[in-house]
């Protein structure tokens, strides 16, 4: 008697015949087993054939309440009942209307103006362009540049990928791409010895101050990710730098772009991450967590003054130009309304904070491993940097692809970790239990132990 495929196998199979999937060499897929998600439930994922997995890494830090959350979900159908989509140009909707309210009502004081876009590169695509444009419309044509962090990431379209300093990506596309001012990052773990986060800030501010006294007069915005640079390896640094760089973009006339895409919704510790410097910036990217892991939609926020270079009769020729067919889709907008209304009738981010300290708890024994040269958090989001050599800080050929060992041995033990190179991090949904966090650190403790082994 034959035995049956799985259902893993038989669609892991029709997978490959045809889709192509991100961030992925497929070839690896020869080897590396693909995960067909029959379903979600909360914290976890069950596969086809009925397995398990607890998502470590809220599905690309988006998942905010869970998978299938029952709230988001209901809100979701009964919008998907009224209206599914309308063309934005001329044409408006409640819950958009009451989207751009609540944001504005949430975010730091001065940012009145919200323009939706579809995911988080067009967000930033959004914000370059409009820091652009403000300035050609107020006479500066020649500022045409951007001031970037090393080691940031803020997407994958040209614009947003210009902005990035993600070395494989500025290689292989580098005839492309717009070619930015590059600002030391403030990234406490490239400090020097001794040094503490502030005292970072502080040399790295005094950096980016040389930088604009030579190239203010040609940029239109600074852009950060504020206080974790997470694709780039979930680098940290201390918040007096965000608001050293507000005063610096006030003094230089520069915009402040805040790419809150990945750390914003509660992920840093509070709301948004510029709250822990009490700095408003010009701009405003949100993505991901805004509408809890359910539907694209993006956000950017901006001031009256920057609207206000914009208005003018038609034949000025100062509109912005940008749009997307899904420019304010009903749909996406509810699922985001109904996201925020759980921030404000649950105490989220009071929870938070118990599960953050218990993750670091748990993860504070790693300090002293012999191939861990750092363990870092900054609220909802913690990271284990593996290396060769701890003294040293030698990393591990990236050739060997330690980090994916971790991600293997997380399948086989029902817990999803997709680490950065060699970099295991957490980023869970916020329904985690202490519980759930216990197994997600005690599999990462015992795959870091497999995969830095010779």
């Amino acid at each position: 008697m034959s035995i049956p495929a799985s259902n893993n196998a038989a669609l892991a199979r029709r997978d490959l015949k045809h889709l192509w999937h991100p961030c992925t060499q497929m070839h690896d897929h020869e080897s590396v087993p693909m995960v067909p998600i029959a379903r979600g439930d909360g914290a976890w994922l069950i596969d086809a054939d009925g397995r398990r997995y607890l998502d470590g890494i809220s599905s690309w830090w988006t998942n905010l309440f869970g998978h299938a959350n029952p709230r988001i979900a209901a809100a979701l159908a009964d919008q998907a009942q009224t209206l599914e989509h309308v063309i934005f140009a001329g044409f408006t909707h409640e819950p958009a209307i009451e989207l751009a309210e609540e944001l504005v009502r949430i975010t730091p004081a001065g940012l009145n103006r919200v323009f939706l876009a579809d995911n988080g590169s067009a967000a930033i695509e959004v914000a370059l362009k409009m820091s652009f444009h403000y300035w050609l419309n107020q006479g500066h044509g020649e500022k045409t540049r951007f001031i970037a962090l090393t080691g940031s990431y803020h997407g994958e379209t040209l614009g947003a990928l210009s902005v990035s300093d993600v070395a494989l990506y500025r290689k292989t596309y580098a005839p492309l791409l717009l070619t930015p001012f590059l600002a030391p990052s403030a990234d406490t773990y490239e400090g020097e010895p001794g040094e503490s986060p502030e005292q970072i800030a502080t040399r790295r501010l005094g950096e980016l101050r040389t930088l604009l006294e030579r190239h203010a007069h040609e940029t239109c915005a600074i852009i950060v990710e504020p206080l974790v640079q997470c694709a780039g390896g979930m680098r940290m640094y201390h918040p007096s730098y965000l608001s050293g760089l507000r005063a610096l973009c006030d003094e230089f006339s520069v915009h402040f772009i805040a790419d809150e895409i990945a750390v914003g919704f509660g992920r840093s510790g509070t709301l948004f991450a510029c709250e822990q410097a009490n700095v408003s910036p010009d701009f405003l990217c949100l993505s991901k967590g805004l509408t809890g892991g359910f539907l694209p939609l993006s956000a950017v926020l901006t001031t009256d003054g920057i609207y206000q270079a914009f208005y003018a009769e038609y034949n000025a020729g100062k509109a912005f130009l940008h749009s997307h067919s899904y420019t304010g889709n009903p749909l996406a907008c509810r699922v985001a309304l109904e996201t925020l209304a759980i921030f404000r009738d649950e105490p989220v981010l009071e929870r938070n904070r118990v599960l953050a300290a218990h993750l670091a708890k748990r993860l504070a024994p790693l300090r002293g491993h012999p191939h861990v040269a750092d363990v870092r958090q900054t609220g909802m989001i913690a990271a284990i940097e593996l290396v060769a050599d701890k003294t040293s800080r030698r990393p591990f050929p990236a050739a060997e692809r330690r980090g994916l060992r971790v991600y293997l041995h997380g399948l086989q033990h029902g817990v999803l970790l997709r680490p950065l190179g060699d970099i295991v991090y957490f980023m869970p949904p916020y329904v985690v239990s202490e519980q759930e966090i216990d197994l997600l650190v005690d599999t990462a403790i015992v795959g870091i132990e497999h995969a830095v082994r010779n």
